[in-house]
């Protein structure tokens, strides 16, 4: 990791397709560079957990990645499957998921999501590192 540069944590609420895809956008980036990333996923954003739960969020998912896609951009699906790779961790909010009436079982096992609370998200983000709120 380049020397100063602590874990980037990203809490991810909002439920618009453009805001996660450029947390994903992020978290990936800093996994690229060395720098670990924790992504925790709370609120409506948590439907971008579940298999193909990303073509309901907000902002007409589907037609906007697909042109996305078009202009070269990465897609959900390859920004999911990149962090993924990379090593950024994945970590679904408890209260979240029971706020939201979503079961833990519907989450992507390919994506090894944690599961947690805010205080444990708290206690382990750097105070060298980034910590945004999308």
């Amino acid at each position: 990791m380049p020397e100063g540069l602590g874990r980037l944590s990203i809490i991810v609420f909002d439920g618009g397709f453009a805001r996660i895809h450029y947390a994903l956008a992020m978290a990936s980036a800093a996994a690229a560079t060395n720098r670990p990333a924790t992504l925790f996923f709370t609120g409506r954003a948590l439907n971008a957990l579940i298999p193909d739960g990303w073509r309901r969020l907000e902002g007409d998912a589907a037609e906007a990645d697909a042109r996305l896609a078009e202009r070269g951009v990465a897609t959900f699906p390859e920004l999911l499957e990149a962090c993924r790779d990379l090593g950024v961790r994945f970590i679904a909010c408890e209260m979240g998921l029971r706020a939201e009436g979503i079961d833990r079982a519907e989450l992507d096992p390919a994506l090894r999501i944690e599961m947690a609370g805010i205080v444990t998200f708290l206690n382990e983000a750097r105070p060298d590192g980034g910590l945004l709120f999308v």
